[in-house]
């Protein structure tokens, strides 16, 4: 070989190290990977030290962990699973796949606890509404249109085989997950990292979020802010400290459409077929399960705070509530929430513990709030 030929291999040798070296080091902490999924952003951030090579095949296989939930359980792709569901023959047991029945099996047990606060069968009402996949103009929709949708909605109407990984749609009813499914793919994701050896780590998928470790390796805990809206932005009202857990928000000031004057949220009450109509802004519940979390979440909006808080107290459940309040805001926390994070923090943030005892006057208040908005909806 001559020595031209000898020094090209010489530098083509030294450069693959030098590339080697390079993927090998460790990046700074914490390294944030994110991007869009679901109409909406995931956000993962990592505070262990992880080189390039390592970043990549992590970001990768969160794309197919998030790809793999949106497949099964989105009403957005005419080739998910759950879309197939929808169409199959009334009374005919379907095979399908254990994420989707798990995710299934989550929103009954919710929605039984709930007294039927939280429906995945209210899909029809939710397109009627605007507020799915079925493309229509945001308009109020007639009340014959409605009845006739809400006669079709009830978790009775769906009915699971989880031994054996099936179910059936007793009536022509469309099931929509958005109120859970999102909680599960931050599951999901957050258990992907876990089997990948990552010890600290932030999964925010929209709102929903799950955390492990701390945000800086060593003894800093992950922090987050529960918002609300001022002057048409969403500004932080709490800063919360989380360690190895997660928390789920559903808030009605985020989608709603308005017409004739009128303001309407995107959450629908199944029981009614009409969107909610109370003081309650937000709800915010810590749990160790994102997509339970992110049920009961969907519940307790529905609900509104009185009755919310009453089923928070009976299933020990950590709960915070935003209630309007004038042109302000009025923080409510339920017992286990205090348990939670302390009644120190707890007080400091302004928050009030509503205890069994407190659910009467909250009645009477709630009462007031609904006559109050519909008062304002009225004269808008």
């Amino acid at each position: 070989m001559s020595l031209s030929k000898r020094y090209l291999a010489f530098l083509i040798m030294l450069l693959a190290i030098l590339l080697a070296g390079c993927s090998e080091r460790k990046l700074e902490a914490p390294v944030t990977l994110q991007g869009d999924i679901f109409g909406t952003f995931y956000q993962v951030t990592i505070a262990d030290p992880i080189t390039a090579e390592r970043r990549d095949a992590l970001e990768q296989g969160i794309l197919d962990e998030l790809e793999a939930v949106d497949a099964s359980m989105s009403t957005y792709r005419d080739d998910a699973e759950l879309v197939a569901f929808n169409k199959s023959p009334v009374d005919e047991w379907q095979t399908l796949s254990a994420p989707l029945i798990h995710v299934m099996d989550i929103a009954r047990s919710v929605g039984e606890a709930s007294g039927g606060a939280f429906d995945v069968t209210v899909g029809g009402l939710v397109n009627l509404w605007s507020f799915g996949p079925e493309a229509r103009p945001e308009e109020v929709p007639s009340d014959a249109l409605i009845e006739q949708r809400l006669a079709e909605v009830g978790m009775e109407t769906l009915e699971l085989d989880v031994a054996s990984n099936r179910a059936r749609r007793l009536k022509d009813v469309f099931v929509d997950l958005s109120g859970v499914a999102k909680g599960y793919a931050t599951d999901r994701v957050a258990a992907y990292l876990a089997d990948q050896g990552v010890e600290n780590y932030l999964v925010n998928l929209g709102g929903e979020v799950k955390v492990d470790g701390h945000r800086d390796g060593a003894d800093e805990p992950w922090r987050i802010g529960v918002e609300v809206p001022r002057n048409g932005r969403p500004q932080a009202e709490h800063v919360l400290p989380l360690e190895d857990t997660s928390v789920a928000t559903s808030g009605d000031y985020r989608n709603y459409f308005e017409a004739d004057g009128r303001r309407y949220s995107h959450t629908i009450d199944p029981r009614t077929g009409r969107p909610i109509q109370h003081r309650l802004a937000s709800v915010t519940i810590i749990d160790p399960s994102n997509a339970r979390a992110d049920a009961w979440a969907t519940a307790m909006t529905v609900l509104g705070e009185r009755e919310g808080m009453t089923l928070a107290q009976r299933h020990d459940l950590a709960v915070l509530m935003l209630v309007r309040q004038g042109d302000g805001w009025q923080s409510l926390a339920s017992p286990a929430f205090a348990a939670y994070f302390g009644q120190d923090l707890v007080d400091r943030l302004g928050i009030e513990v509503v205890k069994a005892s407190d659910n009467a006057s909250m009645a009477a208040d709630e009462g007031k709030g609904k006559n109050q908005m519909a008062s304002d909806m009225a004269d808008a």
